[in-house]
């Protein structure tokens, strides 16, 4: 995919957010959602790095457009909050690089950067706070510099603490960024088991939930990425992330897999593509109707849902 200029960047979301459908869709809980997948908010503006004022944009796109931040684990569990009308999308952050959470000095007191992505979203929020807040950090806790846990030695703590406590999710994406196609089942358990050992040393009992795969490579056997126990650390991974696919199957959907969930890379061109996509093809994408305890689908798409379906839910046809 080659660089984009600033001004053609620009203009690709730019496009795509005047080209919205002015009328509200109807629910559609079988549709189609997005979880995006960043990796650093730095400068300047590449394949794998988006600026802070991209970032920023991003979000503003994505408010304007009708989708809410939803947390991963709660879609895994069939739990849509989102208000009526809107979408369902998930931001994750791969790597754990400086940009995605820094803090600085400001006037003698320990802030934030606002120019992160911590500091840019939690911004966003204040402004927009039926934004919601939701997003999974995929960190790297035993990594060399500067993926080691967003590069502040002294603030590591500080850093996963906020995280959990203003309700975002930590991920699994092994100790160092290893490749788990390329090694033996000991040394996959061992990487997944102790990167959820590093994060408790700070975060007690807290428990990585999903796994983001490094490069996009499976294991020999996805056993052993899905649970297990290694030096005395017991792991269990509800979800398997890949590097990317596209829009992810809704999840009450027959075709959604826990195990094999696509990602949108969050590059101009590809979030481009789908916001429009889902322009050309509304009918395609997931839109809540309010209720996490009914799940609202077109009766032409009644075969389409999951058996059973998650929790208790009641199913209402439109």
């Amino acid at each position: 995919m080659r660089r984009l200029g600033a001004a053609v960047a620009s203009s690709l979301l730019a496009v795509a957010a005047v080209t919205a459908p002015a009328a509200a869709q109807p629910p559609n809980e079988l549709g189609r959602l997005m979880i995006l997948e960043y990796h650093k908010i730095d400068y300047p503006e590449e394949r794998w790095t988006r600026t802070p004022e991209n970032f920023r944009r991003d979000l503003e796109t994505l408010y304007a457009r009708g989708y809410r931040l939803a947390a991963l684990t709660d879609l895994l569990a069939g739990v849509v909050r989102v208000p009526a009308g809107t979408t369902p999308v998930v931001l994750t952050f791969d790597d754990s690089s400086p940009g995605q959470f820094r803090y600085v000095q400001q006037n003698g007191t320990l802030e934030i950067d606002p120019k992160c992505g911590v500091g840019v979203l939690e911004a966003f929020i204040r402004e927009r706070p039926d934004f919601g807040r939701a997003a999974t950090f995929y960190v790297l806790p035993g990594a060399s510099k500067p993926n080691r846990l967003f590069n502040q030695p002294e603030h590591e703590g500080r850093k996963l603490r906020f995280l959990v406590e203003r309700g975002y999710e930590i991920g699994n994406h092994t100790l160092w960024h290893a490749n788990l196609g390329k090694y033996e089942e000991a040394t996959v358990r061992a990487q997944l088991a102790e990167a959820q050992v590093w994060v408790q040393r700070h975060v007690p009992d807290y428990r990585l939930r999903t796994l983001a795969l490094p490069h996009g490579v499976y294991p020999r056997d996805v056993t052993w990425a899905l649970s297990g126990t290694a030096k005395g650390t017991t792991y269990r991974h509800e979800a398997i992330l890949m590097v990317a696919g596209g829009a992810a199957p809704s999840p009450f959907s027959r075709s959604f897999d826990p195990l094999r969930l696509p990602r949108i890379q969050a590059v101009e061109r590809d979030l481009a593509y789908w916001l429009g996509y889902f322009d050309k093809n509304p009918q395609e994408r997931f839109v809540s109707d309010g209720d996490p305890d009914v799940v609202t689908v077109p009766a032409r798409l009644r075969e389409r849902l999951r058996t059973p379906l998650p929790r208790s839910l009641r199913v209402v046809e439109r």
